[in-house]
């Protein structure tokens, strides 16, 4: 039986990290907001400009036949329950995945701004926008939905208090691909409060998340201030909504899913295929979003009639596409350039010190986690 969810979780494994990270990288330049091109501004009305298009289809069928490539090798090493060939494809390819993407997309950047200039694309003036009276519009949900996490984490630390004087003396704490747990910890009060340590810094990561939402400049484009604000608005409420539902899944299935392994009423192994089973709305729900509402809700209003001439040019601030470095903009949090989702600006001290604190408490939370477990 162990043999057979071992298999299972693999296989789900496979057929969600690999295709969808590569889908997800293979669509993006599709799902850019209007009047960008591999990271470069053009005029709006570009997107349909026929060479800057088979830029684009070349990127997706390289990536797409890449993702294929490496999705095989996977499926294949999981057929011959080969756990080391499994990590490797996945590690590597995942990698390579994002770092191909992100190599080839730099390579058809300067492909478009050499376009760019060849067109004679040039912003004679920097129109910038504000969208007044928001009181109706749509946005993100606001911080407090983020109450639903305590409910999930008391429910998980009752199971742990009723559930311990039946718990066997060794608990298990890691199994193999086919089920056979290796790993044991001697039962004791940390031990059966790992899950709940780890659902306190999930939740914790995912509200951060919401702030910075919540925190983003709001995406106005200067030839369709309303209509692209309203977009955005949209955009930000579903990112918003489906952050909290992942969220609640995730902290959820894990903490209460090994306690429940703990107990041994389930195996660890089964323990994994349902959260694998969990995270399979959540994978593919992100690329789904992705492609319904573009990046800052680009895709919402698709026919929004286009713009010829070039109204607002800020490329000099986006260095190698991705990295926002802006000391006159006071925002520190605004939509990606390449992707779909937010980033910071980092010419803003607020910035590194989230970045750098973010990373501290990580590397804190690594080291209690192995010190106390």
């Amino acid at each position: 039986m162990d043999e057979l969810v071992g298999m299972a979780s693999m296989m789900l494994m496979m057929m969600l990290l690999l295709p969808v990270t590569g889908v997800l990288m293979a669509v993006t330049p599709f799902l850019q907001r209007r009047g960008e091109v591999f990271a470069v501004t053009v005029p709006s009305s570009a997107q349909r400009d026929p060479y800057l298009r088979s830029l684009k289809r070349r990127y997706a069928l390289i990536m797409g036949a890449v993702t294929a490539v490496l999705t095989a090798a996977g499926v294949a090493a999981a057929l011959a329950m080969n756990e080391a060939a499994i990590m490797v494809v996945l590690l590597v390819g995942t990698l390579g995945l994002l770092l191909g993407g992100y190599a080839l997309m730099l390579r058809y950047r300067a492909k478009t701004k050499a376009y760019k200039r060849e067109q004679g694309w040039e912003a004679q003036v920097q129109e910038t926008v504000a969208v007044v009276g928001e009181a109706d519009a749509p946005r993100a949900i606001a911080l407090s939905w983020n109450l639903l996490y305590v409910p999930v984490i008391l429910v998980t630390v009752a199971i742990a208090v009723v559930g311990y004087p039946h718990m066997p003396d060794m608990i298990p704490m890691h199994a193999s691909f086919d089920g056979t747990v290796n790993r044991w910890e001697p039962k004791g009060p940390m031990v059966v409060a790992f899950p709940v340590l780890m659902q306190l810094f999930l939740a914790a990561c995912m509200v951060f998340s919401h702030w910075t939402i919540l925190k983003s400049k709001k995406w106005a484009e200067p030839g369709a201030p309303a209509t692209s604000a309203l977009a955005y608005g949209l955009f930000a409420r579903a990112q918003s909504v489906f952050l909290l539902v992942s969220g609640l899944l995730l902290t959820g299935g894990l903490g209460i899913l090994f306690e429940l392994s703990s107990m041994e009423l389930v195996s660890l192994g089964q323990a994994a295929f349902f959260v694998m089973l969990l995270a399979m709305p959540i994978v593919v729900g992100s690329l789904v979003i992705g492609v319904v509402y573009g990046q800052a809700g680009s895709r919402v209003f698709k026919r929004m009639q286009g713009s010829d001439a070039l109204l607002a040019d800020d490329d000099e601030h986006w260095k190698f596409g991705i990295f926002y470095v802006n000391p006159d903009d006071l925002a520190f949090v605004l939509p990606e350039r390449f992707g779909v989702g937010w980033t910071f600006n980092y010419a803003r001290p607020v910035t590194w010190v989230i970045v750098v604190g973010g990373f501290l408490v990580t590397v804190a939370f690594i080291v209690a986690v192995s010190v106390l477990v």
